[in-house]
């Protein structure tokens, strides 16, 4: 089973049907801790292994689900700064500096957001976690410094917003109902 990166397609080529949706509600939530995940997978949905592993490849391919991977709990391996930067970038640049900035292996997740002016004039985030606040501005001056060598101009200013609390931590679940 292979795992995908950051290439998410913007439109879905078919909608699940009930047995992809089982597999979703199997899965989750997390792979079982046990020797061979998948079986047991496969067992709860009903439906033999071979083909529960070619429903998972096309629904990666469909843009259905977009990874299987391991997700550590940062905090519990010591990444307790979190940091989102904020980023002013030009119009006609945020494109190409969005796709490197998320490409980054220090940044988590990067989104693009509309500006709020003229009290907010950031239009990229991008997270990223340290073992302290200096630590990720040490993170985010480097990667400013990247930025403005290969996107010259583009970058007009930045900054990071720290968590200062955790008041909710779960990917989208979807519900028997949905």
């Amino acid at each position: 089973m292979s795992t995908r990166g950051a290439e998410i397609p913007q439109t879905v080529s078919a909608p699940a049907d009930d047995i992809d949706r089982r597999i979703i509600l199997a899965t989750q939530g997390g792979l079982p801790l046990v020797a061979d995940p998948w079986n047991e997978v496969a067992s709860k949905v009903g439906v033999p292994v071979d083909e529960l592993l070619v429903r998972v490849e096309a629904m990666l391919d469909r843009g259905l689900i977009r990874r299987i991977g391991a997700v550590p709990n940062h905090y519990a391996i010591g990444y307790t700064a979190n940091g989102m930067s904020v980023w002013d970038i030009a119009d006609e640049a945020i494109d190409a500096v969005g796709e490197w900035l998320g490409a980054l292996d220090a940044v988590t997740h990067c989104y693009r957001r509309p500006r709020r002016l003229p009290d907010w004039p950031y239009n990229l985030f991008a997270m990223v976690h340290g073992r302290s606040r200096d630590a990720v501005r040490q993170q985010l001056d480097d990667i400013a410094a990247l930025l403005h060598g290969r996107f010259p101009g583009a970058c007009r200013s930045h900054d990071v917003l720290f968590s200062s609390a955790i008041l909710k931590k779960t990917g989208l679940r979807i519900g028997t109902s949905d």
